[in-house]
């Protein structure tokens, strides 16, 4: 029960096969105390039905393109659960066709939207959650990231550009948070089925690459990505910060 008593906020919920449903079920199994936020784009009933299966959880819609939002939405779940130990930020969004054409052809439009919030999110919402003391110390936070913001992957384009992005704002937040005793880190996660990677043109080839060329020879699952986040919200990785840490059955490590 490393996460015993710790309250762990979820950001991005969104159904069963997402990430962060690996990570809050695992968190759970671990001890931890589950807080949920969703997209307004989300259907209630359908995040309520979801998160029912971890006793005592609630959700928050939170907008994170929108500062006030964010702001209102940290200051319910203080004034319901007072500080909190870790938050994961499982957000990430880009335009359909920024993903789907060349990218070459991404959008001003496009880019912007990508970035703010797939990336800048992560810094209001750090900076939102200190400016609110909402965070004990030695709090932890995990963003998500994806092998697409190191190499050029075919069908990833801006978000891949977006993801390069939220890996240094890791490295500079890890400087600011640590300053007041707080961590953050990313976790690289192999290709998994969920919802978002239908947008990534020809993603069942990808499986099949990794299947073949890692040298677990395997696909990661939303559980074992899990069991990572849950080492990084417990004490045990106490000494590690600013990092992106790869979790994709050892595929980043070889030349393929």
């Amino acid at each position: 029960m490393i996460l015993k008593d710790k309250k762990i906020l979820v950001m991005g919920i969104r159904n069963k096969w997402s990430i962060a449903w690996g990570v809050a079920k695992q968190a759970y199994e671990h001890g931890a105390q589950l807080i949920f936020t969703y997209s307004s784009m989300e259907k209630t009933d359908k995040i309520e039905e979801l998160i029912a299966e971890i006793p005592g959880a609630k959700a928050y819609v939170c907008d994170v393109q929108n500062d006030e939002d964010i702001s209102n939405c940290l200051e319910n779940i203080k004034k319901d659960y007072g500080k909190i130990d870790g938050i994961l930020h499982s957000i990430a969004h880009a335009n359909t066709e920024d993903l789907r054409n060349d990218f070459i052809l991404t959008s001003r439009e496009g880019f912007a939207h990508a970035g703010d919030i797939s990336a800048y999110s992560l810094i209001a919402v750090s900076r939102i959650a200190v400016e609110k003391e909402m965070l004990n110390e030695g709090a932890s936070i995990i963003a998500l990231t994806y092998y697409g913001s190191e190499k050029s992957i075919v069908g990833y384009n801006v978000m891949g550009v977006a993801k390069a992005a939220l890996e240094a704002s890791i490295r500079y937040l890890a400087c600011d948070l640590g300053k007041k005793g707080m961590r953050i880190n990313a976790i690289s996660a192999g290709p998994i089925k969920t919802l978002s990677a239908k947008g990534i043109k020809d993603f069942g080839s990808i499986l099949d690459i990794v299947e073949e060329k890692a040298p677990l020879h395997e696909n990661v699952t939303t559980d074992e990505i899990g069991s990572v986040a849950a080492f990084l919200f417990s004490d045990m990785a106490k000494a590690i910060t600013g990092e992106v840490i790869h979790a994709d059955k050892g595929f980043s490590s070889v030349a393929v």
